[in-house]
């Protein structure tokens, strides 16, 4: 789940810089959100592989 989420966000950054949008500095917090959700998948899967 983490995985679609980062890489939704990851698509929804490029987007953002392709688009030349003009809101400013907003759109990089998609890309900030995107590696936190990857780190958290990277640490929910390895602790379910500890678990088990």
């Amino acid at each position: 789940m983490y995985w679609t989420i980062g890489m939704i966000l990851m698509v929804l950054w490029g987007l953002g810089l392709t688009a030349g949008s003009t809101e400013g500095y907003w759109v990089h917090l998609f890309l900030v959100f995107a590696l936190v959700a990857f780190v958290m998948g990277v640490v929910s899967r390895g602790r379910r592989t500890a678990l088990s």
